[in-house]
């Protein structure tokens, strides 16, 4: 992949991030702290998550190694307090893979996993495992939303390139 393929990438994991949270926007708020018995309690413990490992991995990129792990889900006592970060975070990362030259994502970087592992990989590794994550992770959403009685917006990527080609054409 080269840099132009990873701006895509991003703008798409920054667009499916947003059709995710205007589905959420029809539950209560109850609804969307409710634990249902998946990996993450609720839809908002399952966003906080992906809003945590798109911060952690970001910091990882640019040599930092947070301590005290990801931010927790009871920073985000509602929908429009994750909605303001996880917008906040996807332009910080898109706005960094703007800048990446196809050097750039060649190189390795070292970093520390949660559990204090010592990790070299390729950057451009890492990049696609973050919109891969967050893909993964908004499927859940999508299946606790139809639990909860709620419809999930598709997030399908050829949704995004066939959105995408429409805008550009008009």
């Amino acid at each position: 992949m080269n840099t132009g393929d990873f701006r895509l990438l991003y703008e798409f994991n920054a667009w499916a991030n947003q059709r995710t949270l205007d589905s959420c926007a029809a539950l209560t708020p109850e609804q969307f702290t409710r634990d249902l018995g998946s990996s993450f309690r609720s839809v908002r413990d399952t966003l906080a998550h992906i809003y945590g490992a798109e911060w952690i991995w970001h910091e990882r990129w640019h040599g930092r190694t947070p301590a005290g792990g990801l931010p927790s889900a009871a920073d985000f006592p509602d929908l429009d307090s994750l909605r303001a970060r996880l917008a906040e975070i996807d332009r910080t990362l898109q706005d960094y893979v703007t800048l990446l030259t196809d050097g750039d994502v060649q190189r390795v970087i070292e970093f520390k996993t949660m559990a204090g592992t010592q990790i070299s990989q390729p950057l451009w590794q890492c990049l696609q495992h973050l919109a891969n994550h967050g893909s993964y992770h908004r499927g859940q959403v999508a299946t606790l939303l139809r639990q909860l009685g709620a419809k999930p917006t598709s997030t399908d990527l050829i949704g995004f390139y066939r959105e995408r080609a429409a805008r550009a054409s008009a």
